[in-house]
């Protein structure tokens, strides 16, 4: 049975959200095929959209920033099709992840948002994941917008100095 292009692709999305158990951005995600040349950037655009219509992954945006996480819906679909992802896409993913894996987790995993409090100030809201697990979490009111989008932008440099700043400070 011959399967087409776009369920190739599907499951090739489905196998790496689940095999790097972690959210992957849409840019993450489309750099892979794209730069592998399995498609083109609408295609998967496509792809995406129709798996989370599907249920078969969740779309969470921040600040600007599409990331993409695999449901049980998802992985039950995989289960039972993992088999129609040829050995070579396969291969690709794995060699990609085991090489990118450090890079991919750590982009999503340190996330930074802010909101406008009712105070008038505006909070900006960090955290550390690993996997889906919180292991840091940081909430700081700053008087203005830009000081907001300042403290987001900065938290990815950061993060891992002031968490290991706290840790070693906490744990004296």
């Amino acid at each position: 049975m011959m399967v087409n292009s776009f369920t190739i692709y599907k499951l090739m999305i489905l196998y790496m959200l689940n095999k790097l158990d972690c959210k992957l951005t849409n840019s993450q995600l489309s750099q892979f095929f794209v730069t592998n040349k399995y498609t083109d950037y609408f295609n998967i655009q496509q792809t995406l959209s129709e798996l989370v219509s599907s249920g078969f992954i969740d779309k969470f945006v921040i600040r600007n920033t599409s990331y993409y996480a695999i449901t049980s819906e998802g992985y039950e679909a995989l289960t039972f099709f993992k088999n129609q992802i040829p050995k070579g896409a396969m291969d690709d993913i794995n060699a990609f992840l085991e090489t990118n894996k450090f890079e991919l987790k750590n982009e999503v995993g340190t996330i930074a948002d802010y909101y406008k409090h009712t105070t008038g100030d505006y909070i900006a809201h960090c955290q550390i994941m690993e996997g889906k697990s919180l292991l840091y979490e940081l909430s700081i009111s700053v008087p203005s917008e830009e000081e907001a989008k300042q403290v987001c932008d900065n938290w990815r440099l950061a993060s891992e100095e002031i968490y290991a700043f706290v840790m070693k400070t906490l744990l004296q």
